[in-house]
């Protein structure tokens, strides 16, 4: 569809005479010269049809001639500073003069006529973020690949629901709209593809109205830039920093609290070396990696609410405070020292013995036990501290 200069000119908003836009159209582009104008053709069709001013703004990092398309076609476009998917929407979402924002990819597996489901809501007052759901909707035979369409989405989308309350079939969706009063509550910084993650979990914890609309997927013309198990691991990532307390607090404090408890009390029942030596050492080796996944979730809770992800409260926000720091290091060189003495003891008794065999497992583990978690937690403290350091020097 070929439209006139006048009619791209009045459409985009373009002149600063002119009022803003209702509507911003952001399309992130690498390399779709054989979809992008497509693309744009029909959300021009759809403003049109529904009689709304919009723009078009397309983030463009390609090496094709898909800038060119897109401004032949009247887009805006925008060149991102640096390349990356969640980069692309940032930077178009900045320059957007539209009160409500449409997001859209450019390979035109997306019907942009559809555009008015999503905007339907948000201009009745009814929802401040949509996001669509191919699951709910039609499926084009060799659209999706299996292993994203019944492993990948469905785990991803379950693990998002259950951390963070929501009720979405398809988080990665990539045709979403929203209010730009909403997203300006947002304050998204994600660069890559866990944008998606994080405008929905920032949703969530916003308490937008979210609502959810069925759509079509259509196949790619072209080869899709998704690297399945890499950006898979990026989404889960970022869920693992908004909420770590499933992938790390809980086996973590199990795993220590069952370690702990082998050890020293197949300690007190003697007979290690004859009876139960391996029992011992797997119980020794689950209270350390047990204290490991302890410390691991609490510098990424910590991490999170530094850099305003997750909110300052419970037991975790107050290790921000300098005198829980000194308690846990307190702690962490009272066990060192314990460990050290009980050691002593096993050497003394070495000594003491002419340098011969020394039956003693069980108070040379207790002791390494006791060390390596000592160790641990003054490392921990050190860390946090360091954190905060670090981020009050930057403020």
């Amino acid at each position: 569809m070929n439209y006139s200069a006048e009619k791209v000119f009045r459409s985009q908003g373009m002149l600063d005479t002119m009022s803003s836009p209702l509507v911003s159209v952001i399309i992130p582009c690498m390399n779709e010269e054989k979809t992008i104008g497509s693309c744009i053709s029909k959300a021009w069709s759809a403003l049109e049809q529904e009689g709304l001013d919009g723009e078009i703004i397309v983030a463009d990092n390609s090496d094709d001639n898909s800038r060119e398309i897109a401004k032949n076609m009247g887009a805006r476009v925008i060149i991102p500073q640096k390349k990356g998917y969640g980069n692309a929407y940032l930077e178009g979402l900045q320059c957007a003069r539209g009160k409500y924002f449409l997001l859209a990819d450019a390979d035109d597996t997306y019907d942009l006529n559809e555009m008015q489901k999503f905007l339907k809501p948000l201009l009745a007052g009814d929802a401040d973020f949509v996001i669509g759901s191919r699951m709910r909707g039609n499926i084009e035979k060799n659209s999706m690949p299996w292993l994203h369409r019944y492993i990948g989405n469905p785990i991803l989308t379950g693990t998002l629901n259950l951390l963070f309350k929501t009720d979405i079939s398809d988080a990665h969706c990539g045709m979403r709209a929203i209010t730009r009063e909403a997203y300006d509550k947002l304050d998204l910084k994600s660069e890559g593809m866990e944008f998606a993650s994080e405008m929905i979990i920032e949703a969530a914890r916003k308490k937008l109205r979210i609502a959810e609309v069925p759509i079509n997927y259509y196949p790619r013309q072209t080869p899709s830039k998704l690297h399945s198990w890499g950006d898979g691991w990026r989404h889960l990532r970022f869920m693992m920093l908004y909420n770590p307390t499933p992938f790390f607090y809980i086996p973590g404090f199990l795993l220590f609290l069952l370690g702990a408890f082998m050890t020293f009390s197949l300690a007190m029942r003697g007979n290690l070396e004859t009876t139960r030596f391996h029992s011992f050492i797997l119980g020794s080796m689950m209270a350390i990696i047990g204290t490991q996944m302890i410390t691991t979730g609490s510098y990424m809770k910590i991490y999170g609410i530094l850099h305003n992800k997750i909110e300052r409260t419970g037991t975790t926000a107050r290790l921000l405070d300098y005198h829980s720091l000194e308690a846990w290091l307190i702690a962490g060189i009272l066990l060192f020292v314990m460990g050290m003495v009980w050691g002593s003891g096993v050497i003394f008794k070495w000594i003491s013995s002419g340098y011969g065999s020394l039956s003693e497992l069980g108070n040379a583990v207790i002791s390494m036990v006791l060390v390596a978690v000592g160790i641990q937690i003054i490392l921990f403290a050190l860390i946090i501290s360091i954190f905060i350091l670090d981020k009050k020097d930057n403020k």
